[in-house]
């Protein structure tokens, strides 16, 4: 499984996906930072790559439909700390093991996991 990690998570979470046997880059190693949210996803979609990212843009499933996506999971948290985002990546990663990302949308909240999409 493949992910690309937006610029607003920290750099340890592409280290926690690599732990866990992942391929993970961040939008920054590819000059991507700053860059308009459709341009990221053109690159996701290029690269059959799971976004994962704090953007609630991404969320928006008229914009992001999740059946054109190899994945997008955002993160969505009322404290953006590094340490609250990487409990939140902690919490999701065991369940790539047994649930697919692909062409589906998984919100990740403190106290749930919402999968949206072609499973459904």
């Amino acid at each position: 499984m493949k992910f690309k990690v937006d610029e607003n998570l920290p750099e340890e979470v592409i280290a926690e996906l690599r732990a866990h046997k992942y391929d993970a880059m961040g939008v920054a190693n590819q000059g991507l930072a700053g860059k308009d949210d459709s341009v990221i996803a053109m690159c996701v979609q290029g690269e059959a790559r799971c976004l994962i990212t704090l953007d609630l843009d991404f969320s928006d499933l008229r914009a992001y439909l999740p059946s054109d996506y190899h994945g997008i999971i955002v993160i969505r948290s009322k404290k953006q700390d590094k340490a609250t985002v990487l409990a939140l990546v902690k919490k999701f990663v065991p369940l790539l093991a047994t649930e697919s990302v692909a062409r589906r949308l998984w919100i990740v909240e403190e106290d749930r996991i919402r999968i949206r999409g072609e499973m459904e």
